[in-house]
């Protein structure tokens, strides 16, 4: 039965039929596309919160020229943040793997132990514990991610490759971070043209929140709040900052 369900899984994950692209890089997908939109509309927000006088003295052009720059120019700059964080994470990995590994051989006892300390406190009874703990004693490659899962607490970065987490982290920036800037490109730097870019910035929080909870299945009240909250307290932040140079 345990070889059956072990080549039932590895059929699956060879198929790709385990987690989706979403799910995949849903991590880099929310990260990426919160800090466009509230990275791009600080810059909307600071001209805004500085005055419609401000604004309209340098322009529309100065208003999108700023924006572009900083959504392309942070676009890239996370983007390649992801992809050294990524390949970071994986040599940590790995030497933590190879000093697993040369553990198991030096002192295999110990780690058939550890096996069963393991399954006994996740409630897996001691007969049964003992049982699997032998089995995978006689795998000693398995030992090791078995150990770097339950007892390092480390999850196989391996199969997700830096490349794509970074792509994904800067299509999403740009993807998402270009919502509040779209009304400029139509219309004057006024006030009403800034309601139209909070508004815009309102639906692409409300967006991204809709996906991760299309992709996670938790409560689209909390997707929904916690993402239109995070982004609002910081789009109101940059807004506060621009006000500031107003008053003074």
């Amino acid at each position: 039965m345990t070889n059956a369900l072990t080549e039932k899984l590895l059929r699956r994950r060879r198929d790709g039929r385990g987690i989706g692209r979403a799910e995949e890089f849903l991590k880099q997908i929310v990260y990426g596309g919160n800090d466009g939109i509230v990275t791009t509309f600080a810059v909307v927000a600071g001209f805004a919160g500085y005055g419609a006088h401000g604004a309209a003295a340098l322009g529309g052009i100065a208003v999108l020229l700023f924006g572009l720059a900083n959504l392309f120019a942070d676009a890239t700059a996370m983007g390649l943040g992801e992809f050294l964080s990524s390949r970071s994470e994986q040599d940590v990995y790995r030497a933590a793997r190879r000093k697993e590994e040369r553990e198991i051989v030096r002192n295999p006892d110990r780690g058939w132990s550890e096996v069963i300390d393991i399954l006994i406190s996740r409630g897996m009874k001691w007969e049964d514990a003992h049982r699997i703990a032998d089995v995978i004693a006689r795998n000693p490659a398995f030992m090791a991610d078995f150990m770097m899962q339950y007892q390092v607490g480390m999850a196989d970065p391996e199969e997700s490759s830096p490349a794509a987490r970074a792509t994904m982290t800067f299509v999403s920036f740009i993807a998402f971070g270009s919502a509040p800037l779209l009304p400029y490109f139509l219309l004057g730097p006024d006030p009403a043209t800034f309601r139209i870019s909070a508004f815009a910035t309102f639906a692409a929080l409300v967006a991204l929140g809709l996906l991760r909870w299309k992709v996670t299945s938790e409560t689209l009240r909390r997707c929904v709040g916690e993402t239109v909250l995070v982004g609002g307290i910081c789009a109101l932040v940059a807004y506060v900052v621009g006000l500031a140079f107003t008053v003074n």
